[in-house]
């Protein structure tokens, strides 16, 4: 790949673009529903939940939902202008310059990530004034934010490659990123959940990129950090082999 060419970097441009040209429903309207889950979640439950000691539950609300924003809307970019391209047409225009399909997956990627982080960075200066939060491991925030938005964009790209129409790409989002999402300890601690759920959370990848996350800022988590770090690695090396292979193939992208 090569970061310099003009065709990687107008193909980023123009990904980033067209999520920045649409900041309202992109952006803003990610934050507010967010912080809508904060006020309601942390007024009815922040004196009643304490998942660590010392620590508020609105205090652990806020970086689950900085994150949960990030994972979501890295997806979206990258799903939704997939699917956008083949229903309007234009996505011959990518896939006639001479692109490599590592070049394609790195412009959708990198694109997903800015937004994921954008409205991950709003979402967070919008929720940290309910809360006090801690910066115990700010390295571990930087690279849990960036894989967690690296994967969920290379999910998008399956997903828009997969997807033929809107309501299929909904369908995919709706019945697996957001249950993953919402199941993966966001609103509480697994240590809560009984036996069962506990096992189902321990095979859900999202876990360990809120898990990890979560522990940048306050030092405590319910696994390893260096383990979530080794479990996301190796889901996104996974997810990107088959994005790469289904861009090289042309899998339903050449008729």
């Amino acid at each position: 790949m090569n970061l310099f060419s003009v065709g990687f970097q107008t193909l980023l441009y123009k990904e980033t673009l067209r999520f920045w040209k649409v900041a309202t429903q992109t952006i803003a309207a990610p934050i507010l529903t967010s912080l809508l889950y904060l006020l309601i979640f942390g007024h009815v439950l922040d004196k009643h939940v304490q998942v660590y000691p010392g620590l508020s539950y609105t205090a652990f609300l806020v970086p689950g939902l900085v994150m949960m924003s990030v994972l979501q809307n890295a997806f979206a970019n990258s799903a939704s202008s997939l699917v956008q391209s083949k229903i309007t047409g234009n996505l011959v225009f990518i896939l006639l310059p001479p692109l490599s399909h590592v070049e394609i997956f790195s412009a959708y990627v990198l694109a997903s990530i800015l937004r994921g982080l954008a409205v991950g960075a709003g979402v967070f200066i919008t929720t940290v004034w309910f809360a006090h939060i801690q910066f115990v491991a700010p390295l571990w925030i930087v690279v849990f934010g960036l894989i967690g938005a690296a994967i969920l964009g290379t999910a998008g790209i399956i997903a828009g490659i997969w997807a033929d129409k809107f309501d299929q790409m909904a369908a995919f989002q709706n019945f697996l990123i957001v249950p993953a999402t919402f199941l993966s300890g966001v609103f509480y601690s697994i240590h809560s959940l009984p036996p069962v759920w506990l096992a189902v959370s321990h095979a859900n990848p999202f876990f360990y990129m809120i898990d990890g996350f979560r522990y940048g800022f306050f030092g405590q988590s319910d696994v390893n950090p260096w383990l979530s770090l080794a479990i996301v690695s190796g889901f996104f090396v996974v997810l990107a082999g088959l994005a790469l292979s289904m861009l090289k193939r042309g899998y339903k992208l050449r008729h």
